[in-house]
């Protein structure tokens, strides 16, 4: 049996994501929205963002090796 790598990814929420670049939870969206952050869609229509994708992006404005976010 295969073990999908996608199911097993914490997601967060965009307040998670908010607090930890210290924005507001829509700009976390426009973000998405712009490309600069994929997003995966529930059932709900709600937006989660993988946790590795975003402390990856976080570490790399921190460091100043990515671009402005």
């Amino acid at each position: 049996m295969s073990t999908n790598a996608a199911t097993s990814e914490v997601l967060l929420t965009p307040a998670e994501v908010a607090n930890m670049f210290r924005v507001d939870p829509k700009t976390v969206t426009r973000w998405a929205k712009a490309g600069k952050l994929s997003s995966i869609r529930t059932l709900g229509g709600h937006r989660r963002y993988r946790e590795s994708e975003v402390r990856n992006l976080l570490a790399d404005v921190e460091s100043g090796r990515g671009a402005e976010v």
